[in-house]
């Protein structure tokens, strides 16, 4: 009997011995340190109200890891900002805040168990400039993209059942998205030594006619890189699901100009621009090609510049376009005559604008071109004025509280999120639906 004790004892002490190293050796492989990886990332872009902002970085790990093993704080995110147009190229550089972080796929869609990528969320505002991959020159006025150079560096561990991963530093980058400004295609035309180049968004296949919406871009998006008319403010959202919704798929045509719109033949908004024959010219070749744009419903609007040029074509084009929607106008209406307000007025139009804007007074531009429009008998003809531009979103304030509010000039911002609506015959209609609307057969 003691014999089979001994031999109890003995076995037990081997399945213990057993059982700790086992258990040593997994506690090991935890605590083991994997080698890490070169690391890069990608940039992801969405147009804002206030312009394009560089809302995510997406960090290639080099392994995978479990979900849940990236927090807020596994990164921090430095970024400096150059702008090779200037003298001194350097903008600013500093730490962007993130809000946000998880394990993901290549394309940044949260990991449902393992992935080998990090998307970090950042804060993103008006008044947030490092966020930001466009600058605007103050000696040429225009608008360009930025260099935003990243440089991603972990701060803690993160866990993985073949080890700790640690040390990485992610400052190669691969390339980056621009939501919706992907979505749009690019090309120029000339026209008599005039060049303009132009984005443009087609819809979905769907064997029916659909209409063309025009879009002039401002003062600050000329060139001859033609995603910024889309990207300097949000006009790349006119071919978002929500809008595109209400005209069942258009075309979006946003031509660029490599100076201004307001280029005059004596002057600057002298009431004349040097390209409006080529503009109407691509205009006429974009319809042209593209056999299933409707004719009947070609659409123009525009902001400042692209608002004073709107108001040149329907003046001088008057029975082309099936409507109208000049935005901050700047066609000073006493460079308008009687004979181009009997011109414009059996078109529809809906202006808008907004009391506060310094840059293009309303009582100097929009407001006595449309009461001259309405005591000439123009019947459906609107005005949209905003007492201010202000966020709408809820996200961004003033420090009393109240909603952040933006220059007066950028009425814009209402229209691109077709926040602009007025009670017609009884029934209250936003202006993309009055746009969708409108054809010349009616």
């Amino acid at each position: 009997m003691l014999k089979d004790i001994k031999k109890t004892a003995k076995i037990t002490l081997l399945c213990t011995l057993a059982a700790g190293t086992t258990f040593s050796f997994n506690s090991g492989v935890m605590a083991k340190e994997v080698k890490a990886q070169p690391a890069s990332y990608q940039t992801v872009t969405e147009i804002e109200d206030w312009g394009p902002a560089i809302t995510k970085v997406i960090v290639d790990l080099g392994r995978p890891v479990p979900v849940h093993s990236v927090t807020a704080d596994t990164f921090n995110v430095h970024v400096q900002r150059n702008d090779s147009r200037l003298a001194n190229p350097f903008l600013e550089e500093g730490y962007r805040k993130v809000t946000k972080a998880y394990v993901a796929d290549k394309h940044g869609n949260p990991a449902v168990q393992t992935g080998k990528y990090a998307v970090l969320e950042m804060e993103i505002g008006p008044t947030v400039t490092l966020g930001s991959p466009m600058n605007f020159d103050m000696g040429t006025f225009l608008n360009d993209w930025n260099e935003s150079d990243y440089t991603i560096t972990q701060q803690k561990d993160i866990l993985t059942p073949a080890g700790k991963v640690s040390g990485l530093v992610a400052d190669t980058f691969t390339g980056g998205v621009r939501e919706l400004v992907d979505d749009f295609g690019t090309g120029e035309a000339t026209y008599d030594d005039v060049t303009l180049t132009y984005a443009d968004y087609a819809p979905a296949e769907d064997n029916k006619k659909n209409p063309l919406i025009i879009w002039l871009h401002g003062m600050g998006e000329g060139g001859t890189d033609p995603t910024i008319p889309i990207s300097g403010n949000k006009a790349a959202n006119f071919a978002s699901e929500e809008i595109q919704s209400y005209f069942d798929g258009a075309y979006v045509l946003a031509p660029q100009t490599p100076t201004f719109w307001m280029d005059g033949f004596t002057g600057f908004g002298d009431g004349t621009s040097k390209y409006e024959e080529a503009l109407m010219s691509l205009i006429k070749d974009y319809v042209a090609k593209n056999k299933d744009i409707d004719p009947e419903r070609i659409l123009i609007g525009g902001d400042s510049n692209g608002g004073y040029m709107t108001m040149l074509m329907i003046r001088d084009y008057p029975e082309y376009f099936a409507a109208a929607f000049p935005t901050c106008e700047a066609l000073k209406d006493t460079l308008i005559s009687d004979e181009d307000i009997q011109s414009m007025k059996d078109l529809p139009i809906w202006f808008v604008a907004a009391e506060t804007d310094t840059t293009v007074p309303v009582n100097e531009y929009v407001v006595p071109t449309y009461n001259r429009l309405t005591e000439a008998g123009a019947t459906d003809v609107h005005l949209s004025l905003f007492d201010k531009v202000v966020d709408t979103s809820g996200l961004y304030k003033k420090a009393d509280g109240t909603p952040y509010e933006y220059d007066g000039h950028w009425s814009w911002i209402p229209v691109y999120n077709n926040e602009v609506s007025k009670t017609i015959d009884g029934k209250t209609v936003t202006l993309m639906e009055w746009l969708a609307d409108k054809s010349l057969d009616k």
